[in-house]
């Protein structure tokens, strides 16, 4: 059993120590890391003393009061004086040390070695105190290494011996320090390295054949993924050897990667636990493969990556260059972890630690000198700054479009893969990434291989008036039943209005939105939001704009651009010039992503969609008869006796159908919008200059403030007072009509009979009617609300929903 820093750091987690052991009904080894944090602390009061600054002995003050405190909280009363003789000894030793340092500013890596063993051989001769009926064994006179490369390397043969002859008579419970040795050839103190208290707890299972291996942390596990980085990730319950030694690999920093292989050579289970919940499963490390429904158990990731690339046409077919590579990296001490070697033969690209990238560089230089002079091998090449993601899992071996999966997933994300490295054992996919894109990338992964329960997409949401308002208490409302009953995480991690804006990965507190915009917001622009979207840099990002701007309109590509999905109540970006509508389509689809508007015309009825599915699936569209301005309409439905012209636009702009500026609509502009979107979603090209106009407001009333225009439009009350009862003689209405005939557009006023399926048109209803080769002898009607702040939002809402795929 081992217990790391976390678990012996406080006097409540060494009870807890206690209380675990002390349960167990067998013969137990019990192997201990320092007090959390002490190894860390000997090392800066190293720093100290050897720099001549006398913090050093404040530091180290500490470091004694942190030890009596515990010594004081845990150890029996009848056992206290004499642990506390025996620690005391063993920190005057230790400070003795550093005023040595300190006086001759010399710190060997011999007396650094020395130094940072204290704090095992203190935290052993605490536990081994503490627990009932322990022994203590001192791991120096049994852990035995050799120096390889200045590297101090575990000394199997020796170590097996002396461990067999030491601990081959073993008490009830034996307790001894982890990470310190010495070596087999001087007898100095040395370490197995920082983690190292794993290795020798490990090492001691193997050579004493011990039934189980236990490693006790302050996690609940292997986890999927980092849950520091992906909130959505749990606990793996069953890896095998392979699985876990890939997971450790990469990053995955449960275990100290080289405890794995004593264990797997003696066929000894591995389970990690957690102190601080000892009642949880842990995972359950051995040889046997589950058989899982998922492909992958798990993703990890090493943030310091460097990728250090030898290229050139010299090496093609030249038999025992990768021999050269390796040797001259191997005699510099270099540890390689990820290898890509293009089949021409003409790239070999290594990953290495950020800090030895440059005596990687030099070390090859040095080996092909002759070739780098001659030009068969070009430059070296290295670059930092990098990650590198695996995914893992015993399942995937034979599993075809795992691969494809996977890089589909990163290219709609957005994220450039600059390596790939795959074994021929399937158990590991590797890829290098720019380490900006890495917690994006985990993300996506982890999301897109189903280890996560839910989907989440992230919005960021410009203008909170009435659709965009609604829009956001519909998603607060639906949030918990989207989660519960499909899965899907709507998270809104970003809000602007015309003045502020709120930025919050986490996500925003939807109830109280409106006070945190106004008490945290900062000042907004266009620039200001895609600046921060892309700095965000955050997966299944959606941009949501509930604007009219043509300046917001203008972010479109840029956003697109960098994998975010778009949805569009603003009408300007689709209607604008067909290269520029055209372009974001284009981008959209070579991405991966969404550029959605359907509530660009007709609020939230499908149109555009079913002209889409039409198309898609063969159909050609013909003809459209719409109407589709809900204002219009409303006011050519409330025009009556009583009700002139004048009062019922006034009347519609109180209603909100109208836009503010009533005259957008009463010129046609806004059908003329929808009409050019509704032809380019039916396959023609069209600019809203070609589409034929006839207005029944004049144009001398669109000169002038808006305040002009509502002084002066009675002025045509008189007018329209005589059509319309001549229209009710003749049992007519009128409806502006858009009208598109093999790509021909028009907009205009028009009389209807009672036969005609627009005559009935109520209130600001729109309703379409489509004719193609299929529906030709009878049109394809759409019908129902087409104006409206609660409609246009759910219509908004279903876009975003679709980016889900969930209709």
């Amino acid at each position: 059993m081992k217990f790391g820093g976390t678990s012996v750091g406080s006097v409540n987690s060494i009870l807890t120590v206690k209380k675990i052991v002390e349960s167990q009904n067998e013969e137990v080894i019990v192997v201990v890391s320092a007090l959390g944090g002490i190894t860390d602390k000997l090392l800066a009061i190293s720093k100290f003393a050897v720099e001549g600054n006398l913090s050093y002995i404040t530091t180290f003050e500490e470091v004694v009061n942190r030890h009596n405190e515990v010594v004081e909280g845990v150890v029996p009363q009848q056992k206290l004086s004499t642990v506390k003789e025996s620690v005391k000894s063993l920190l005057d030793e230790l400070q003795n040390i550093f005023n040595s340092v300190y006086n001759t500013k010399d710190l060997s890596s011999h007396v650094s070695d020395v130094i940072v063993s204290y704090g095992e051989r203190i935290s052993s001769v605490i536990l081994s105190n503490v627990i009932a009926n322990a022994n203590f064994a001192n791991s120096i006179d049994f852990i035995k290494t050799k120096t390889e490369f200045s590297k101090h390397i575990l000394d199997f043969d020796n170590t097996n011996r002396l461990v067999k002859s030491t601990l081959s008579k073993l008490s009830k419970v034996t307790v001894c320090g982890g990470f310190i040795a010495t070596d087999t050839k001087t007898g100095n103190i040395t370490n197995l390295g920082r983690g190292g208290s794993d290795y020798t707890a490990a090492i001691l299972a193997a050579a004493l054949n011990a039934s189980i291996l236990e490693i006790w942390t302050d996690v609940d596990g292997f986890m999927t993924a980092d849950p520091k980085t992906i909130t959505k990730a749990y606990v793996i319950e069953k890896l095998s050897y392979v699985e876990a030694m890939e997971l450790c690999n990469f990053g995955a920093k449960v275990i100290y990667p080289p405890t794995i292989f004593p264990a797997y050579h003696k066929n000894i289970p591995i389970v990690i636990k957690n102190t601080f919940n000892p009642e949880a499963k842990g995972t359950y490390i051995s040889r046997l493969k589950e058989e899982s429904v998922r492909t992958i158990k798990g993703i990890s990731s090493i943030n310091d990556t460097a990728l250090v690339t030898m290229q050139g046409m010299g090496m093609v077919g030249v038999i025992g260059v990768s021999k050269r590579l390796f040797s001259a990296l191997a005699d510099n001490g270099i540890s390689v972890f990820f290898i890509s070697q293009a089949s021409s033969e003409n790239t070999i690209s290594v990953g290495v630690k950020n800090a030895e990238a440059d005596l990687a560089k030099n070390a090859i230089s040095k080996e092909f000198a002759q070739e780098l002079e001659m030009g068969e091998i070009n430059d070296i090449k290295v670059e930092k700054d990098l990650a590198t993601i695996a995914i893992v899992g015993d399942n995937m071996k034979r599993i075809p479009g795992i691969s494809g999966k996977l890089f589909g997933t990163l290219g709609r994300s957005g994220i450039n893969v600059i390596a790939i490295a795959q074994g021929g054992s399937e158990t590991n996919i590797s890829f290098v990434t720019d380490s900006k894109s890495l917690t994006k990338a985990l993300n996506a992964i982890h999301e897109s291989f189903f280890l996560s329960e839910y989907q989440e997409l992230n919005i960021f949401l410009t203008g909170t008036g009435t659709v965009g308002g609604g829009l956001l208490e519909q998603i607060k409302q639906q949030q918990p039943k989207l989660m519960a009953q499909n899965g899907v995480k709507i998270k809104v991690v970003g809000i602007a209005d015309i003045n502020k804006a709120i930025f919050n990965s986490e996500g925003i507190d939807l109830a109280h939105y409106q006070t945190t915009l106004e008490k945290e917001g900062i000042p907004t622009s266009p620039a200001l939001l895609s600046n921060e979207i892309l700095k965000m840099n955050i997966h299944n990002a959606v941009f949501v704009d509930c604007t009219a701007s043509y300046e917001v309109a203008g972010l479109y590509k840029d956003l697109l651009s960098n994998n975010v999905s778009i949805v569009a109540a603003n009408k300007v970006a689709a209607s604008s010039d067909y290269e520029n509508y055209a372009s974001l389509k284009e981008i959209a689809r070579k991405k991966g992503i969404k550029y959605l508007f359907e509530t660009n015309v007709g609020a939230g009825l499908p149109i555009i969609n079913t002209i889409n599915n039409l198309i898609n699936s063969g159909d050609k569209i013909l003809k459209m008869e719409a109407v589709l301005s809900g204002t219009l309409n409303f006011i050519f439905n409330t025009i009556s006796k009583d009700i002139p012209l004048s009062k019922a636009i006034v009347m519609a702009k109180e209603a909100r159908y109208a836009e503010p500026d009533p005259r957008i609509d009463l010129s046609g502009t806004d059908v003329i919008r929808k009409l050019v979107i509704l032809t380019r979603e039916a396959g023609y090209r069209i600019e809203q200059s070609d589409v034929k106009k006839n207005l029944f407001v004049p144009d001398n009333y669109f000169s002038g403030s808006v305040e002009d225009f509502f002084a002066t439009i009675s002025e045509l009350d008189a007018e329209f007072e005589n059509k319309r009862q001549r229209l009710a003689a003749e049992n007519k209405k009128y409806r502006f009509v858009a009208k598109m005939e093999e790509g021909n557009c028009s907009v205009g006023l028009q009389e209807v009979d009672m036969h005609h399926p627009f005559y009935d048109l109520e209130g600001s209803n729109n309703i379409i009617m489509i004719t193609t080769e299929r529906y030709n002898d009878y049109p394809m009607i759409i019908k129902g609300y087409g104006a409206g702040a609660s409609v246009t939002a759910a219509g908004v809402f279903a876009d975003i929903m679709s980016i889900a795929n969930i209709r």
